[in-house]
């Protein structure tokens, strides 16, 4: 009786996986197998439930993680060849910050099963593994394809996806300023509190880029009361931070612009110093100018 709850019970988890049900774990209309055909097989409704207990544990503690990357390979010992555990390995390896280890398990589940990302959530570790790993591109278009389907993740998963996404296309030059205007302003709406501030200076960055001057001027003045440097310094600004960290300086810069032209002058030249070559580096340097710092200055911050 034990053994069959806990196969009710792996399986009531794999259906909380969205779309991203292992089909080996379902019968041909997308339902959880029937408990009595698992088992006939033994290997598959142990492969289940290690897949079903790996998921469960993914949203946990570090320690919880580690769990889940230990029933994820056992998944796969169990029955090789499948995408979901490595999925599962992927995303518990990125909680675990082991960024490289997580893109080459993900990929690897690509390379089984090219949907085998598609569910909100592994979808959303996927674009963060790509950005933080510094596949930008790839990371945007993992973004833009999470983004319709984002109602399938927490309200604060959907806030740090959006303003994530603006952060990347943000960084792509100007092709991509729209997408982030967009983007940074959905994120602003959904942001928590430990996160608005990201999104404020985001969204502002944003449209001073495409050249909504004003706009940009009006939200710093409503939104920012307090030295930008200190709300990027907090722990969640430098998580969401992390998918385009060259951003950091810009998000600063701007809004000191109009209360501290000294550290204003000295964010653009740390991001000019980061990316001297970027999409954005001659526009910084015009504003170097434009705040006083000689043309030889700006030369030297290549």
């Amino acid at each position: 009786m034990a053994a069959f709850l806990a196969l009710v019970l792996a399986q009531a988890a794999i259906g909380m996986w969205s779309s991203g049900r292992p089909p080996e774990c379902a019968d041909a209309r997308g339902r959880a197998t029937n408990v009595w055909e698992q088992a006939k097989s033994p290997e598959l409704r142990r492969y289940c439930d290690l897949v079903a207990g790996a998921l469960s544990k993914l949203a946990g503690t570090a320690i919880m993680a580690e769990a889940a990357l230990e029933q994820a390979r056992s998944a796969d010992a169990v029955l090789p060849g499948h995408a979901a555990p490595r999925v599962l390995e992927g995303r518990a390896l990125a909680s675990l910050g082991k960024l490289a280890e997580a893109l080459s398990a993900l990929t690897a589940a690509k390379a089984i099963d090219p949907r085998a990302l598609d569910d909100a959530g592994s979808l959303l570790v996927w674009a963060r593994v790509l950005a933080r790993t510094g596949h930008s591109e790839q990371a945007f278009a993992a973004y833009r394809a999470l983004l319709p389907g984002a109602m399938a993740l927490s309200s604060a998963d959907r806030a740090s996806a959006a303003i994530e996404a603006g952060l990347v296309a943000m960084a792509r030059g100007p092709n991509g300023v729209d997408d982030a205007v967009a983007a940074l302003r959905d994120g602003m709406r959904l942001a928590p509190d430990d996160a608005e501030p990201v999104a404020v200076l985001g969204l502002a960055v944003a449209l001073d880029r495409r050249g909504d001057v004003d706009e940009a001027r009006a939200l710093l003045a409503d939104r920012v009361h307090a030295d930008p440097r200190t709300a990027l310094a907090t722990g969640r600004a430098k998580e969401l931070l992390a998918v385009a960290q060259n951003e950091r300086p810009a998000l600063a810069a701007v809004a000191l612009e109009v209360t501290d032209v000294a550290g204003a002058r000295a964010a653009w030249q740390d991001y000019l110093s980061a990316v001297p070559d970027g999409p954005w580096a001659g526009s910084v340097r015009a504003r170097l100018a434009a705040l006083g710092v000689k043309r030889s200055a700006v030369r030297r911050a290549r």
